[in-house]
């Protein structure tokens, strides 16, 4: 049974951190834009009801299950992690500014040159734009690496997200798993 929060439980969360999950290695690092307050909650990536992380995921076959957000540390054995371009968890990103997205760009980079995933796959096109200084960016594979890391931007799975349905976001997910595993692809990037 999933815990009820209150609304006050909830507000009182803004501004927590939650831990990545993440390794040296990976095949793809994927990065939220920033916890809400649901995830802040419970410590646990893409927790909100809704939220279409989780079935995209598995959809697309990255998972060979549909997992929980509590289920989230799953993810290490199979080659993938989370973090997100800024730490703080709000009730909605139009709470962040330029500024804290720019500054967690940098510390998304140092991230990956510290654990080199493959990939490192941005969910939100917009946070994108800011945190990397790419306001013409469009969706999938990125002229620019991070070093060896190749990036990726896929749609934000928020179900505020209208634009996409479970079934189309797990397309998106999909053409990056295609290429992630691709053994031909990877830390050999060319750019």
């Amino acid at each position: 049974m999933t815990k009820r929060y209150t609304r006050e439980e909830l507000a009182a969360t803004a501004g927590r951190t939650i831990p990545d999950v993440i390794g040296p290695g990976l095949d793809v690092l994927f990065c939220g834009i920033n916890p809400g307050l649901m995830s802040a909650a419970t410590g646990h990536h893409f927790a909100r009801p809704g939220n279409r992380f989780w079935p995209a995921l598995h959809r697309s076959g990255f998972t060979p299950r549909l997992l929980r957000p509590d289920e989230q540390d799953e993810l290490l054995g199979l080659g993938l992690g989370i973090t997100n371009v800024v730490e703080r968890a709000t009730a909605g990103a139009a709470e962040l500014t330029a500024d804290e997205y720019r500054t967690g760009g940098k510390a998304l980079r140092a991230k990956v040159e510290q654990y080199r995933p493959r990939w490192l796959a941005v969910v939100g096109i917009g946070a994108y734009r800011v945190a990397f200084g790419d306001p013409k960016a469009a969706l999938g594979r990125q002229d620019t690496t991070l070093g060896n890391t190749g990036v990726w931007v896929l749609p934000n799975p928020s179900g505020l997200n209208a634009h996409f349905t479970v079934d189309t976001l797990a397309d998106e997910f999909a053409r990056l798993r295609v290429v992630a595993h691709n053994s031909d692809e990877g830390s050999e990037l060319s750019g």
